[in-house]
């Protein structure tokens, strides 16, 4: 048993295999600068694009990603030990021409998880945890896939009276060779404009807004490079996008304040250079103050957003209440979008796992970056307390001697 004097060891795992690679590198290493270092030892462990694992003080430094062949020669590569269950081992790939020197081992109590999009915000590196049995932050399998998945997300919402605008998807082989009759249902049934989404991808990447058949076509082809399911929605003309995070797990969730990112063409939709490449966003501005920016909080964002009380009420009840469908733990961010013409909500998506950890959405109701992410690993820890506390096997050994006895009388008899 670990001393409770220890500082508790967390392993801050970001980076993947994803076209979200740098957000996450980011996100993470905002978490490992908000611990707090005299109750925790950080293991940062990151995930390089073609999947390989590593650990090293040097994968806490920004510029080192830079020149991502010089961070991995500096690094340390590592593979997992399932050898010690209920905490994850990882020990040094040590390098042949070094036989005689022992491995380095890395034992990590409770895992964080800054990933983005991918197998590390899909329920994949979530599966793994669990495999091990190891607390780590965030959602579990299930809330994890199911938020991943636009399509998924959506069906669940609707048939839960959530409302979600109208859409259609498909597959890429049902698309390959019916293009036109595919094209021609969009028109028919969703009219222009339009959005194209591919279904399990983030950071507004490979979406389109189309107002003609010829854009619609290729922003179809183009959401097919990245994934081979695709969602297109009638697009709301008049919109405005609300978001809300949400704290805590199905049976304590709070909502937090909201937000309302700010557009650089009011005309066009939020894309990947509004939420991360602009340098001298606003971050933050609330009742008129402008704050600096905060890494991820690079995008112009309207804090809280400019709805009367009634209207951020029942978007925070509505955001809880996706947060509880999906069994969401830790923190997520789920985003709305507003007819401004109508007045009515419709769940868009969530994010299981949001950049920066939303933290920009917590400070101001008193929640800081550091607290945020104690109150992230308290979760996790509870919620393995939790699954570790339930009967999780049967003590009966069905290939004793006995036992295999009665069964083969049962499939004799049978």
């Amino acid at each position: 048993m670990r001393d409770p004097a220890q500082r508790l060891r967390v392993g801050v795992v970001f980076g993947g295999v994803s076209p979200e690679h740098e957000v996450s590198v980011i996100t993470g290493l905002q978490a490992a600068a908000a611990l707090d270092r005299t109750r925790y030892e950080i293991v940062p462990l990151y995930i390089a694009k073609d999947g390989s694992w590593y650990t090293g003080p040097v994968l806490l430094e920004l510029e080192a990603y830079q020149d991502l062949d010089a961070l991995r020669r500096a690094a340390i590569p590592v593979r997992f030990d399932p050898a010690v269950h209920g905490r994850m081992l990882l020990v040094e790939a040590t390098p042949r021409r070094w036989p005689w020197r022992r491995p380095r081992r890395y034992l990590v109590d409770v895992v964080l998880l800054a990933l983005h999009g991918g197998e590390g915000e899909n329920g994949g590196v979530q599966g793994l945890c669990e495999t091990l049995n190891v607390p780590y932050t965030g959602s579990g399998v299930l809330g994890s896939a199911l938020g991943m998945d636009k399509v998924l997300s959506k069906l669940l919402c609707r048939e839960q009276g959530i409302p979600v605008v109208d859409f259609l998807w498909f597959r890429e082989a049902d698309w390959a060779g019916r293009e036109e009759e595919w094209l021609d249902r969009l028109e028919a049934e969703l009219g222009y404009p339009m959005v194209v989404k591919p279904a399990r991808l983030g950071s507004s990447i490979g979406i389109q807004r189309v107002e003609d058949r010829q854009a619609l076509d290729a922003a179809i082809e183009e959401a097919f490079r990245y994934d081979e399911k695709v969602v297109v929605e009638r697009a709301i003309r008049n919109l405005r996008e609300i978001n809300c995070a949400v704290l805590g797990d199905p049976s304590e969730a709070r909502p937090s304040m909201l937000e309302e990112p700010v557009r650089s063409d009011p005309s066009k939709l939020l894309t990947f250079q509004d939420k991360y490449m602009r340098g001298g966003g606003k971050a933050g501005r609330r009742a008129g103050k402008q704050q600096a920016p905060q890494g991820m909080a690079s995008l112009d964002r309207i804090i809280p957003a400019p709805l009367d009380e009634a209207q951020t009420r029942a978007v925070q009840e509505m955001a809880v209440r996706v947060f509880q469908l999906f069994e969401c733990a830790g923190v997520a961010r789920i985003d709305f979008l507003l007819d401004d013409d109508t007045g009515q909500v419709y769940f868009n998506e969530i994010n299981t796992i949001p950049g920066s950890f939303s933290f920009y959405l917590w400070e101001p109701v008193g929640v800081p970056f550091d607290a945020l992410m104690d109150e992230l690993i308290r979760l996790a820890q509870k919620r393995h307390r939790e699954k570790n506390g339930r009967v999780r096997s049967y003590d009966v050994n069905l290939l004793s001697v006995r036992s295999l006895q009665g069964l083969k009388g049962a499939k004799q008899r049978s």
